[in-house]
């Protein structure tokens, strides 16, 4: 009896020590709420993880209220860096980010994560209903409200042929669904947040091709009207994006859309030629 004590207060204490670390990312003394368009403007940023270790090196690009936008490259280059910068988990160490022309470390923590929407490779689901999962990005949403996030994002016939519907329990990190399930339920919680920026990291690479059709659906409907992150290994999710901005090594290589870079036969031609085992494309000028 005295070791699962032991071990319990061991536990206790740690999690104390966590609960009273100081976060490194704070509110500025004179930060703002933003009411967010969705305007987004990387200025020459330069970020590492460790000192003098850049992951990312001299990135500018910008991003225009409502577009849709396609962030590719190999792994490792330093795609999903980009949405935790703008998400503000870490600060540049060079440079600065901008939404609608205010820095973000202006913008108070709160209003800013509050209107940036992400659903990752890996969504997190509760131990809960269905419906309570999608309700977590909206507390006070209605039966019908996340009825319709779950039909926007191709969730609510899977849902509806479950015995229990949306009362039917997810499990344990979504252990009772696929991985699919799992994507769209986490798609229709961003959606009933009703986010100013979407952000999709990653979010069609571990399903099928009929799933990814799902999504890519559920996709052209949310998109409309807000700016959309799309981060993809599997490039076929963001072919049609407005613009695709290629990243490698930690630096931007190319920008374009899907046509305009089939035409350079660079990295993303490359890219795409290796994933659909083909002929180079060619491209009509």
């Amino acid at each position: 009896m005295v070791e699962p004590v032991k071990r319990a207060s061991t536990a206790g204490e740690r999690i104390q020590n966590i609960m009273n670390m100081e976060p490194k990312i704070k509110n500025a003394s004179d930060s703002i709420d933003l009411k967010i368009k969705g305007g987004i403007v990387f200025d020459n940023v330069s970020f590492g993880y460790l000192p003098y270790m850049y992951v990312l090196k001299n990135v500018s690009f910008e991003i225009k209220p409502g577009e849709k936008i396609g962030i590719v490259g190999p792994t490792g280059g330093g795609k999903t860096t980009i949405v935790k910068l703008l998400m503000r988990f870490y600060d540049p160490d060079e440079g600065r980010i901008l939404i609608d022309g205010v820095d973000i470390r202006k913008i108070r923590l709160e209003s800013l994560r509050r209107q940036i929407g992400i659903v990752s490779q890996e969504p997190r689901l509760f131990n809960d209903t269905i419906a309570n999962n999608i309700r977590y990005g909206k507390p006070d949403a209605s039966p019908e409200e996340i009825i319709a996030a779950a039909k926007i994002a191709a969730a609510h016939d899977f849902i509806i042929q479950k015995p229990l519907g949306y009362d039917m329990p997810c499990g344990e990190g979504g252990s009772m669904l696929s991985g699919g399930e799992k994507q769209r339920i986490a798609i229709a919680r961003a959606i009933i947040s009703n986010p100013r920026i979407l952000i999709l990291d990653e979010a069609t690479s571990s399903v099928d091709t009929i799933t990814e059709d799902y999504i890519k659906k559920a996709l052209d409907e949310i998109s409309t009207g807000r700016t959309t992150i799309i981060i993809a290994h599997r490039l076929s999710t963001v072919k049609d994006a407005d613009r695709l901005i290629v990243v490698d090594n930690g630096r931007i290589v190319e920008v374009g859309t899907h046509e305009e870079l089939l035409r350079k036969n660079g990295l993303y031609a490359k890219l795409w030629n290796t994933q659909f085992l083909e002929k180079p494309v060619e491209v009509k000028v």
